[in-house]
């Protein structure tokens, strides 16, 4: 009885195993069925069975992040398929279609190889690129690939995975959104590359464009100024005759990162925070209402720092519509007031914009300069403006547009110059305004000029008037000081009196502090201190209003000192320091008789009675 239980364990762990194991390939003999997962050799990826949303019955076979503990699926098979139980089964044929199986072995999902495999094995690389190769080919040896899920994306580009087309094979690689985060079916948006007219990146809802990111310009995508060169990865646009794409690389393999078309329509890039164990938004497109596709319709610009955002594109274009203009309805967009008659016509240069839709541009020649465009452009009645095709080096290359301007927005960040072809009368139109505005610029510039020379001079000439009265202060103070010092010092030699100094007297009263006031008075005010030695002193400082002068401060001095007696408060001294006079007093810490002659203190005790025999005898 007690092998029982045992046989129970061992028979639920074969049973686990079986139903659930690692396997390193699909070969015709090695299948993966709904419980296996293909791990890759570094173990940055996985794929198997899986369901959304998770607790669904439906089960899709996916590629997810392996080290990541939220699981994050870059790429379903059977996005539009999904199986109803877990039953399924991905198989390869001989000669190397991989095909996903139902329990009634109904296939659901199949690859389209684009070769025959003597001996096709299916492995995941590390890079979430799921293979079908030769059996023993190196797996850096794109040539022996005959089917990758690279390329044919979901709604993530990884890095390495080329976005665009081959031009040879007439391969198209784009991303297709979800429609929403619990159902991985296509949805309704796009991110591909538009090939027609000169290639640029465009998010499409079904056929209508809603964001576009503007031409490569040799450093970026001209309406991404948020694409720079960075620590996290590397970025390169190819074109040539064989395709067109776009990647990126990682420059740490140790972090990750990935780029999202969303449900709604948007680009995000995230990146894997290691710190928080989470996704963290690195970048996001369209940023603001100026990169909603042709926002302001044709020869309209968009600026989000005005108020409404759209405007015409230059003078001599208004709108074309103006009743639906003037209700914030840009999508007609503005018409020119004067017609080209391409004779006599001109270019206006525009800095600091996204260039148009490319739709109806082409490039041409990549060592022309900017002259030799203007020149070119100038010939061909069609043209309406020239840009310069790559920026770096001071610009080379030309790309031309022969029909309206539209989707043109202000940058933040600006890199290229746009010469907009416009008639003779509008150039010297634009040349008068530019002239006025010169003109009121020079006006204010030189009218700001005056007011500060003056204001300037206004501050040096009080700057001097201040310094000399305060040397004649300084003066007048100093020859007092002294004067007032040397009467004091004839006085203190007969009446033996100590002079006191301005410094002692302010530290003893914490600088003539409110809180040591004693009492106010015509003469001044009395304020109480403690020298340094620890005696208390009362300090009657001479009021600034008070008329008395030198002498009649020298007669009290004298007066006070001839005074002296055990019954009276005794003058310790007396200071004279610039316009100060001050007579310093011992302190009396039980006040004065007057206080207790006509104070509270008696008045609780003695009547008016009590006093009247004392005034009447």
């Amino acid at each position: 009885m007690e092998r029982f239980p045992l046989f129970l364990l061992c028979f639920s762990l074969m049973h686990d195993a079986a139903i659930s194991s690692t396997i390193q390939s699909i070969s015709t003999t090695q299948s993966l069925t709904d419980g296996d997962t293909m791990v890759s050799a570094g173990g940055t990826f996985a794929v198997g069975f899986l369901s959304i949303p998770e607790g669904s019955k439906n089960r899709y076979l996916g590629i997810w992040y392996n080290k990541v503990p939220s699981r994050t699926v870059p790429w379903i098979a059977n996005r539009n398929a999904p199986l109803n139980d877990s039953s399924g089964v991905l198989k390869i044929t001989a000669n190397g279609t991989l095909a996903l199986h139902t329990h009634n072995d109904t296939i659901i999902w199949h690859s389209n190889s684009s070769g025959i495999a003597q001996r096709p094995v299916a492995v995941l690389l590390d890079s979430g690129n799921l293979v079908v190769k030769e059996d023993g080919s190196n797996d850096d040896d794109l040539k022996s690939f005959i089917w990758q899920s690279f390329d044919y994306p979901y709604d993530t580009l990884l890095p390495g995975m080329k976005l665009g087309s081959d031009l040879t094979t007439g391969l198209t690689r784009y991303l297709t959104s979800p429609i929403s985060s619990d159902d991985p079916s296509e949805g309704s948006y796009t991110l591909q590359l538009d090939i027609v007219g000169y290639p640029q990146f465009c998010i499409r809802n079904g056929e209508s464009r809603t964001y576009c990111a503007g031409p490569w310009n040799g450093v970026r995508f001209g309406g991404i100024p948020q694409l720079k060169h960075n620590t996290i990865y590397t970025y390169y646009f190819v074109y040539n005759k064989e395709e067109i794409y776009y990647s990126y690389e990682l420059e740490n393999s140790a972090v990750y990162s990935r780029f999202v078309l969303t449900a709604d329509g948007s680009m995000i890039r995230y990146v894997w925070s290691v710190t928080n164990k989470s996704w963290s938004v690195y970048l996001t497109l369209p940023t603001d209402i100026c990169d909603d596709y042709g926002k302001c319709g044709a020869y309209g610009i968009c600026n989000v720092a005005n108020s409404p955002v759209c405007g015409c594109l230059l003078t001599g274009f208004e709108p074309k519509v103006p009743e639906e203009w003037n209700q914030t309805d840009w999508s007609d967009g503005c018409v020119r007031i004067n017609k080209l008659n391409c004779q006599d016509d001109g270019f206006v240069q525009l800095s600091g914009l996204k260039l148009p839709n490319t739709q109806r541009a082409s490039g041409l020649n990549n060592s022309m300069s900017l002259e030799e465009c203007a020149n070119l452009c100038m010939k061909n009645c069609s043209c309406t403006a020239y840009a310069s095709l790559d920026i770096r080096n001071g610009g080379s290359g030309c790309l031309f547009w022969y029909d309206e301007l539209i989707d043109i927005r202000v940058l933040s960040d600006p890199q290229q110059d746009l010469f907009v072809r416009m008639s003779r009368k509008d150039i010297d139109e634009i040349m008068k305004s530019k002239h006025k505005s010169k003109n009121k610029k020079v006006l204010i510039i030189a009218f700001s000029s005056v007011i500060s020379v003056g204001i300037l001079i206004l501050c040096l000439s009080f700057i001097v008037y201040r310094r000399k009265k305060n040397k004649i202060n300084y003066r007048s103070m100093r020859h007092s000081t002294e004067r007032y010092a040397h009467a004091i010092e004839d006085q203190e030699e007969d009446l033996d009196l100590p002079l006191f100094d301005m410094a002692t007297l302010i530290s003893a009263t914490n600088n003539f502090s409110t809180n040591n006031i004693l009492g106010k008075g015509g003469y001044g005010t009395v304020y109480q201190g403690t020298l340094k030695d620890g005696r208390e002193i009362a300090v009657k400082r001479l009021s600034e209003n008070s008329r008395q002068g030198l002498q009649e401060f020298k007669s009290e001095v004298m007066n006070v000192v001839k005074l002296q007696h055990r019954n009276l408060v005794k003058l310790l001294g007396c200071c004279i320091q610039a316009e100060e006079r001050m007579l310093i007093y011992e302190f009396m810490p039980n006040k004065s008789l007057d206080y207790f002659i006509f104070g509270l203190f008696l008045s609780r005790y003695f009547s008016f009675d009590f006093y009247l025999p004392t005034i009447i005898f």
